[in-house]
């Protein structure tokens, strides 16, 4: 886990408000959810048999005896929320989410035990079009972030058609279990399919030799499938069919698409995503479809500082300094009058001149005003430009005037 300071931050609020005003534009609607929910629902959701559930969830009992969970993903909370609150009763909602999750797993580049998600669900939707939908607004997520990556998708079909593929992929792998990684060999029986995506060498190359699970989709599979494609090719997103590409979770079938880079190491996947209709019907509610994504804030910002370099911190309207104790209060109405006008305004004192100089420049406002009891008792004050030769001399009463007259744009002046 790790924390994050201004400098950090910035990019996270840039980021986020682009977010925000994309999704608006797709009429996504934001939804927030308990961080922490009963155990139960994610051994519901995601898998008895996932590594997730069976070693990475922080889990712990409350003072009720009950067994809660911190979060490790958003999909199955916010599908809860709308059983729960009847947002599903004929309506097709459209939500997002923004916020941390926690997994205990091998910490990476990128990726803490605590990490943040934004995610997107479509809920009542059954067509390859929202799923062309959905995939067009995740590249247009990660073109606001000047994010290169490469999409791509996969079809693992119904659950009917999976569990057959399953026990043709165990009869490949079981006679080869020896040469699987420690974690693969343990996966083997309770969810073969993820041997297919492990970045150990040797698990895969017996993976390229492994069948297909795309040779092996259902007709109406291989339908919604074909025409996603299609559609793809319609807006003109480039793809790859990548037939390894799966997923841990078992509320997964059909499509399934990931945005992926080598640029962050082995684990390259900055935004994933699928459909997952049957994970309503499972938690309680009416046979829904749905298809949604999440990208990981951490390794999105990570992947953008090194394609394009770190945001920088906004820079301060002003520095205001007090000299003395007389000129605190009339320093801080003033800083308050310029901060309703829209001025960013930084204070600091009472301390002596130089202490105040080299505030100043450590703050790297555009420009610096210093304030003490001559200029209260009528004497002129210099406001000056900080990494310039411009400024401007007159009353204290007019500084307002003075910042309008070296191009600090706020209304009133």
């Amino acid at each position: 886990m790790n924390d994050l300071f201004p400098e950090d931050t910035v990019s996270w609020q840039v980021q986020e408000q682009h977010f925000r005003e994309i999704l608006a534009r797709y009429d996504v609607g934001e939804v927030r959810v308990p961080i922490v929910e009963h155990t139960e629902l994610f051994a519901r959701a995601i898998g008895d048999v996932t590594d997730i559930v069976q070693k990475e969830m922080y889990t712990f009992p409350d003072r009720n005896g009950e067994s809660l969970t911190l979060r490790p993903e958003g999909t199955a909370g916010v599908v809860r929320a709308l059983v729960e609150h009847g947002g599903l009763r004929g309506k097709t909602p459209r939500v997002y989410y923004m916020g941390p999750m926690f997994r205990h797993e091998r910490p990476q580049k990128g990726r803490y035990r605590q990490f943040h998600q934004l995610g997107v669900e479509y809920l009542g939707m059954e067509s390859a079009a929202a799923d062309a939908e959905i995939i067009a607004l995740s590249a247009r997520l990660l073109k606001s972030a000047s994010v290169s990556a490469e999409l791509q998708i996969n079809s693992l079909g119904t659950p009917a058609s999976r569990a057959r593929y399953r026990e043709i992929l165990l009869a490949y792998l079981r006679p080869l279990a020896e040469g699987l990684c420690a974690d693969c060999q343990s996966r083997l029986e309770r969810n073969p399919l993820r041997v297919l995506d492990c970045k150990v060498e040797n698990c895969q190359k017996i993976a390229v030799g492994a069948p297909r699970l795309f040779d092996h989709l259902d007709p109406e599979s291989e339908r919604h499938f074909l025409q996603l494609r299609r559609l793809l090719d319609v807006l003109e997103i480039p793809y790859t069919v990548n037939p390894a590409l799966v997923r841990g979770l078992d509320y997964y079938h059909r499509t399934v698409f990931e945005w992926v880079t080598a640029a962050l190491g082995s684990q390259g996947t900055v935004l994933a995503g699928g459909r997952y209709d049957g994970l309503v019907a499972q938690l309680g509610g009416p046979d829904t479809p749905a298809i949604g994504f999440a990208v990981g804030m951490e390794r999105l910002l990570a992947l953008q500082a090194l394609q394009n370099g770190q945001v920088p911190l906004p820079v301060p309207d002003l520095f205001m300094g007090a000299m003395d104790e007389e000129s605190v209060a009339p320093l801080l109405q003033m800083a308050e009058n310029l901060r309703n006008r829209g001025v960013s305004a930084i204070t600091a004192g009472p301390t002596g001149f130089r202490a105040l100089l080299r505030q100043a420049e450590r703050s790297a406002s555009r420009y610096q005003v210093l304030l003490g009891v001559s200029q209260l008792q009528g004497g002129t004050v210099l406001l000056k430009e900080q990494l310039g030769d411009r400024h401007w001399e007159g009353s204290w009463q007019d500084l307002p005037f003075g910042l309008a007259a070296l191009g600090v744009d706020f209304p009133d002046a």
